[in-house]
């Protein structure tokens, strides 16, 4: 559940498992043991960790003799309340805590549930796999798709006042060079065409070592051999310098893609959101990427409704969207969370405040994201393939993270999954595009 940071631990739980016998199967009735791990961010990714849990109990009462395995940010922050609401759940373990989770499966999976003719071993749906001793599928990732995530830290030492991170994940640890890079090697070799780059805050990797930072860390994975793409997900705006920015733009590897979350744009939130600038510095700091590197997409995202946010600060932040003109932009609506600096703050909005300000920055992102699209129209654009189905192919340019951004929809089977392709824009929407293979 959660982000991409919870793909990239359950992947490397997957693997260690494997080192024990122990295979990984996609049809929960046929398992010895389900696992989840957890998300415990917002309120609604709680709500939906809560309810698969919820859906996995169901399974069990069932008169499956089953174990119910919980883990990962939601089982670390309440633990307590999950075990006492749900008795269901066998064990729980919180985050960085792979070699119990992996300990404990291998006392409840004994070496006669590797029987080949054992249909609970077979993972059809998961063709990124390696095929072991007799024919037995050892899928190494959950979904078959191009790209890849790179972790390169754990933790946060940022102190946002509305964020549960830092007391679940603990104090920022920048992961090794060499470990970072054979990972990122291992991954290009597997096919993998775009490494997308992430930490809770990836402009802080290097801190603890001398004389080498992000900066070098990119230009060592863009050595790699290979027709690949790099992007880089959450750059702490206050921390982009114009190395950096020189970095990003000096590669060809590395996709021209600046995702930097503001969160706000007035200075008396973002001094009770515990983060630093204000609208002057953030606009300087977007003029010098687009000097520096014309062609830069420029994503960010936004909190309203934050607490003691009058109708002047959100009216600030609307016009700032404005006059910079995002090429993309994500808005979440404040969620109090329990534990946080903020949760305590006096002047919290009601809801329907939160909802209809939502509503309008949406409304004013879309405008802008449409005539920016239109734009498009007649340009073209290399693309990696994501999907290819009967009816439509689906592709992404450098300017569209995956999930989290629009698409490039193209009417062309000709295609492979994991193709870089010259694609024309020949017509836009409010997100997405559509294009034509160029022959």
């Amino acid at each position: 559940m959660g982000c991409p940071k919870n793909l990239v631990d359950s992947e490397k739980l997957l693997k260690k498992l494997h080192r024990y016998g122990i295979y990984y199967s996609s049809r929960p009735e046929n398992s010895d043991i389900i696992m989840v791990n957890t998300c415990g961010f917002i309120t609604d990714a709680k709500k939906e960790s809560v309810e698969e849990i919820l859906k996995i109990a169901e399974l069990k009462g069932k008169g499956q003799k089953k174990k119910l395995v919980v883990f990962g940010c939601l089982a670390k922050r309440y633990g307590h309340e999950l075990k006492d609401e749900i008795p269901e759940i066998d064990a729980m373990w919180g985050v960085d805590e792979d070699d119990e989770i992996v300990e404990y499966c291998r006392k409840i999976v004994t070496t006669t549930k590797k029987d080949t003719s054992s249909q609970s071993l077979k993972s059809p749906h998961l063709p990124f796999s390696k095929v072991g001793r007799g024919g037995i599928e050892l899928p190494e990732k959950f979904t078959d798709i191009p790209y890849a995530y790179l972790k390169i830290g754990e933790g946060c030492d940022r102190a946002c006042s509305y964020c549960a991170i830092p007391g679940i994940r603990g104090e920022h640890r920048s992961r090794k060079p060499d470990e970072a890079l054979k990972d990122a090697e291992e991954l290009v070799k597997d096919g993998v065409k775009e490494l997308i780059v992430i930490s809770q805050d990836i402009t802080s990797y290097g801190k603890e070592m001398k004389g080498y930072d992000l900066s070098r860390l990119i230009g060592d994975i863009a050595s790699i051999h290979g027709d690949f793409w790099i992007r880089l997900l959450y750059l702490y705006p206050t921390s982009i310098n114009d190395k950096l920015i020189e970095c990003i733009g000096s590669h060809e590897k590395v996709c021209k893609y600046i995702d930097m979350p503001l969160q706000h744009t007035e200075e008396k939130i973002l001094n009770l959101m515990g983060r630093g600038g204000n609208s002057r510095y953030f606009e300087r700091l977007i003029a010098g990427i687009r000097e520096i590197i014309p062609d830069a997409s420029i994503r960010t995202t936004l909190i309203v409704g934050f607490p003691q946010e009058t109708e002047k600060d959100f009216e600030g932040m609307v016009e700032f969207a404005h006059k910079i003109r995002f090429d993309r932009l994500g808005v979440f609506a404040y969620s109090r969370e329990e534990g946080t600096p903020a949760f305590g703050l006096k002047g919290h909005l009601p809801e329907f405040i939160k909802r209809e300000r939502y509503r309008k920055m949406m409304e004013v992102q879309s405008v802008i994201s449409m005539e920016k699209n239109r734009n498009l129209i007649g340009r073209t654009f290399r693309v990696l393939i994501d999907e290819v189905g009967d009816d439509i192919t689906i592709a992404r340019t450098y300017s569209q993270a995956p999930e989290i951004d629009g698409v490039v929809f193209i009417h062309d089977k000709n295609v492979r999954k994991g193709d870089f392709v010259d694609v024309e824009i020949k017509e836009s929407y409010d997100y997405d595009l559509k294009g034509f293979v160029k022959k």
